[in-house]
This record gives C-alpha cells, sequence and structure tokens, in this order.
C-alpha cells in the first residue's frame, strides 16, 4: 500500500532534519481532510475533497488512497451512478497511514502517531 521509493524521494527532496515535520504535516492536513469528507455534500464537494486528498497521498506514497482517489472522482466527474465507497475510502486510508508510520518507527511525533484513533471522526461516520 506504501510507494517507499516516494517516501524516500519525499525524505530526499525535504531533507532528513525536515522530513518528519513535513510527514506530520501531510498527516495532519489528510486526517483533516478525511474528517471534513462528506459523502452527502455533493458531487462537486466531494470531487474537489477527493483532489485535496489524492494530491496529500501522491506525496506521502499512499498508493491505495490514490487509486481509490482516482477511481471515486472518475466516477463523479463523468456521473456515474456507482455510489462513492465512503467506507472502502476510510479503510484504506487508516490501513495506509498505520503502515506508513510503522515503517517510520522513530521519524514521527507521538501526537501525529495517535491523533487517528478509533474515536476520530476520520472513522466515525
Amino acid at each position: 500500500m506504501i510507494e517507499w521509493a516516494r517516501v524516500e524521494e519525499l525524505r530526499s527532496e525535504v531533507g532528513p532534519e525536515n522530513f518528519p515535520e513535513v510527514v506530520a504535516l501531510f498527516l495532519e492536513e489528510t486526517d483533516a481532510a478525511m474528517a471534513a469528507l462528506n459523502p452527502d455534500a455533493g458531487p462537486a464537494k466531494v470531487r474537489q475533497a477527493l483532489h485535496f486528498l489524492k494530491g496529500a497521498a501522491l506525496n506521502l506514497g499512499l498508493r491505495g488512497v490514490v487509486a481509490l482517489c482516482r477511481q471515486e472522482e472518475r466516477c463523479a466527474t463523468c456521473g456515474s451512478p456507482i455510489p462513492f465507497d465512503f467506507v472502502a475510502l476510510t479503510d484504506t486510508y487508516l490501513r495506509s497511514r498505520a503502515e506508513l508510520l510503522a515503517g517510520l518507527p522513530d521519524e514521527i511525533p507521538g501526537q501525529i502517531r495517535n491523533s487517528a484513533s478509533a474515536s476520530s471522526p476520520v472513522i466515525s461516520r
């Protein structure tokens, strides 16, 4: 689910000293985007939220999230009758986030590690 080459590319781009802060910022933003994503908001708002989430996920190497966002964006753009699968996106995001953090055990601050918990709005919908 994680494109580790992209994670290493990000580390190289921002420098090892800035990498933890950049990853933490991306995770805070993606957590907030997931919490704010409302499947009932209408196609334009959902498409906009998915586009933002896809961009952040691309930067973090979250392949599964990127793939689902692309699929859902295409469905929203073409007016497909296939309903938005919020549960699959949420599950994929949380699993990808956990895998990313597990692969970076000593680099990311504890408050970021623990911010997407079972009580989070990310998964309480």
